[in-house]
């Protein structure tokens, strides 16, 4: 005897044909009118940062085989997974230059604003950029210190190179502001491993060449001097300050100092990798989608009603494949 056969024996007598295809029908009947139940569920909520200094303008990665800015880069994997994050999900953009992060966009439900998130998503670029530093610890410190004052405690997701500008001092150490108590998020690394040469901009955007090594500071303010993006020094045109690559040791540092996670963007980086992270996630009241469970027990009690191949009543017959012509 098959173990289907069997295990129809055994049901038979407690639930009869009728009250199975009854209560098929019931069920596709609810999954019609689309339920939405709230329940709690582990998603992203939280701010992007995405830093748009000069040094993200380098084209060291590919996009459809073509090379791109990092910045462009980040901004297509953010398109793309906006459309694969579930409903529920909250999303904010912030963008980062000189030694501070601003948020553009508080954290909003990504289904209800999916079209504003991308439209707004596509306007950052460097042109918003109110000066050329870049100092990348101040700037995620920064951004952890907005979301500490912030009711909801968003997660803090910073897309960066890690390119300080200027250098840091051998003897400068990072703090972790007093009131960044619970931080929660990830540092994300983008850019390519070998220096490559950072485009030159006009504030329109419009390309003016390369910087050179006599344009930018090739070593770090003496110790003696104030705060680094204060420091009265001038450009020393040795060293390779003028070029950028990605700076993982760096940005390591800075996440294992933030208690952040840390990944490296890289086109087979997956959403759950960043943005479905349990260090940038949390359990909210999300409405969730009960047609397909409706529609999986209906679909078995079907089974169970025409898997043993038994004769049916004509009629019962015919509601049997109506009911089934509703999955196929």
């Amino acid at each position: 005897m098959s173990p289907l056969r069997g295990l129809w024996r055994l049901v038979g007598g407690a639930l009869p044909v009728r009250a199975a295809l009854m209560a098929a029908a019931a069920l596709i009947a609810v999954a019609l009118a689309a339920p939405r139940p709230v329940l709690p569920r582990r998603v992203f909520d939280g701010i992007v940062v995405l830093d748009i200094t000069q040094s993200m303008n380098t084209l060291d990665t590919l996009l459809d085989r073509r090379p791109v800015s990092r910045l462009a880069f980040a901004k297509a994997w953010l398109r793309r997974a906006l459309a694969q994050l579930p409903c529920g999900a909250r999303v904010g953009w912030g963008v980062f230059t000189e030694y501070r992060s601003y948020v553009l966009l508080l954290p909003v439900e990504v289904c209800a604003n999916y079209a504003e998130l991308v439209a707004s998503l596509d306007r950052i670029d460097g042109t918003m950029a109110w000066a050329g530093g870049s100092e990348i610890s101040k700037g995620l410190f920064s951004a952890l210190r907005i979301s500490a004052r912030m009711p909801e405690r968003p997660a803090v997701v910073f897309f960066t190179d890690g390119h300080e500008a200027p250098p840091l001092r051998s003897d400068y150490t990072p703090v972790v502001p007093d009131e960044v108590t619970d931080p929660h998020g990830i540092v994300v690394g983008v850019g390519g491993d070998e220096l490559r040469p950072i485009p030159k901009y006009d504030p329109s955007g419009q390309p003016i060449g390369i910087w050179g090594p006599e344009e930018v500071m090739q070593v770090a303010p003496q110790a003696g001097s104030r705060e680094p993006e204060r420091a009265p020094s001038s450009p020393v045109a040795v060293g390779t300050e003028h070029l950028s690559s990605l700076k993982q040791p760096h940005l390591r540092e800075l996440a294992a100092l933030s208690r952040l996670g840390y990944v490296r963007l890289e086109r087979s980086t997956a959403v759950n990798e960043i943005l479905q992270d349990r260090r940038a996630t949390r359990r909210l009241p999300v409405p969730v989608d009960a047609r397909a469970p409706l529609e999986a027990i209906a679909l078995a009690l079907l089974v169970f009603v025409i898997g043993p191949r038994r004769r049916l009543p004509d009629g019962m017959l015919r509601l049997a494949r109506r009911i089934q012509s509703y999955f196929i």
